[in-house]
């Protein structure tokens, strides 16, 4: 490899680290050219972003990121090396699980994800039991509306409970006023025929 595709290597990687909120560094040695066509589809089907890397071309775009240091994930760069960016903190994780199901990789390197590193394998399980945002949002949603559906059913219980009791007294009202005015004219028509 040049100097220049080098350089053109490095400013992929940084492109693809630049405001990313989940990395994850996978090794994907060991999986034929099918099994790894098959993750990469998986992937892209889960909005997964994955390019296999060189360790020391990583390692240099990821030094030259601001504002995130990446340097305790560097003595996990050995082997074949895959870059995974994704939206969901846990889409990697899962996608990762259920691949290796069936095979004995890809193994988790290191992942950076909600500002946190985690080096090692023995992490996976933690990374794909963590919410996303919008599962997090959802279950908060659901707590916040809970009270709120209770009081509501309460009230709607309640006002039903209110309209059944008034059904209940309202015709038993309604038969003797308006027999009443009914006898009352008959008589009346009687008594003005005769």
């Amino acid at each position: 490899m040049t100097k220049d595709q080098k350089v053109v290597a490095i400013q992929e990687i940084k492109d693809l680290l630049q405001d990313a909120k989940v990395v994850y560094v996978a090794d994907l040695e060991g999986l034929n050219a099918g099994k790894s066509s098959d993750f990469r589809r998986q992937a892209f089907k889960q909005n997964i972003k994955v390019k296999v890397v060189k360790n020391t071309l990583l390692q240099k775009a990821m030094e030259q990121i601001e504002g995130v240091d990446y340097s305790e994930m560097f003595p996990s760069f050995k082997g074949n090396s895959a870059l995974m960016i994704a939206e969901t903190a846990n889409a990697p994780a899962k996608l990762i699980q259920g691949f290796r199901k069936k095979e004995e990789k890809p193994a988790l390197k290191s992942a950076f994800v909600q500002e946190t590193f985690y080096v090692g394998d023995n992490n996976l399980d933690m990374l794909a039991n963590i919410k996303s945002r919008e599962e997090m949002i959802g279950e908060i949603i659901g707590l916040l509306q809970s009270p709120i559906q209770r009081v509501v059913s309460a009230l709607q219980n309640k006002s039903e409970a209110v309209e059944a009791q008034a059904e209940e007294a309202a015709p038993a009202v309604e038969e003797t006023p308006a027999e009443a005015p009914e006898a009352a004219a008959e008589s009346t028509e009687e008594t003005s025929a005769e």
